[in-house]
């Protein structure tokens, strides 16, 4: 399974009154690890919006395991969880310095023309990003 790794500097805006991490941040994080997958494998989103094309949120999921604060670094963890025609679920894992789990989660994704917002598989605008998402997968459809 292809896990990409980004780390983040937590930022003192990020925390909420109690000292911790604001619980939405780490959806920000999420989006961060996408983003750096899909670099990571050669690719490239803005391209794809480029050529008309988003990637709306479908659905998240976040399980909060274990507090994070103002000065640690983060380790995002994402890597793609599963891969259909007009679907996709990313999976999430952010890490704390010493490995401990403090979050865990994932997001559904789908592919959808700018204009009519219209579902397109990725297979009919780019067949060789499909086919390494389809590879990389950790289940299969």
């Amino acid at each position: 399974m292809f896990v990409s790794e980004k780390q983040i500097e937590i930022r003192y805006a990020e925390t909420d009154q109690m000292g911790v991490v604001y619980h939405a941040n780490y959806l920000v994080w999420m989006e961060i690890g996408r983003t750096k997958l899909i670099s990571d494998l050669g690719y490239n989103y803005a391209g794809l919006e480029e050529q008309g094309y988003l990637a709306p949120v479908l659905d998240v999921s976040v399980q909060y395991k274990k507090a994070m604060r103002y000065g640690q670094v983060a380790t995002v963890r994402t890597w793609i969880e599963s891969h259909s025609k007009l679907r996709t679920t990313y999976g999430y894992e952010i890490l704390h310095e010493d490995g401990s789990v403090a979050a865990t989660g994932t997001t559904l994704h789908t592919l959808v023309n700018k204009d009519t917002f219209r579902p397109t598989p990725l297979s009919k605008i780019d067949p060789e990003w499909d086919a390494k998402y389809l590879q990389i997968a950790r289940t299969q459809n």
